[in-house]
């Protein structure tokens, strides 16, 4: 199977969240705009199955290299989290006033 390169032609954005908008877990869990703590739980067996299978292909470099990757990408994610409920809370706040 041919690469799909992370990133988009110009480098610029990442092509994963593309891939992810279109996985069926994830758009099933939002659809009603909650997750529940079944479906994080299910999205946690899944990451841990992927982790699972791949951890064992890697070298001790690439292993290094990933598990900074995902660090960075866990911290990314929990910043854009709080970023974007911050940014809606003051945007509820200042369309009721």
């Amino acid at each position: 199977m041919a690469r799909t390169s992370w990133f988009d032609d110009d480098a610029q954005h990442p092509a994963i969240h593309e891939r992810m908008e279109k996985l069926e877990s994830f758009t099933s869990a939002l659809a009603d705009g909650e997750v529940s703590k079944q479906e994080l739980s299910g999205q946690e067996a899944r990451l841990m199955a992927a982790l699972k299978a791949l951890e064992p292909d890697l070298s001790d470099a690439q292993h290094a290299k990933v598990t900074t990757v995902l660090v960075e990408l866990s911290a990314y994610n929990v910043m854009r989290l709080l970023h974007e409920l911050r940014a809606e809370q003051t945007r509820m706040a200042f369309s009721k006033a």
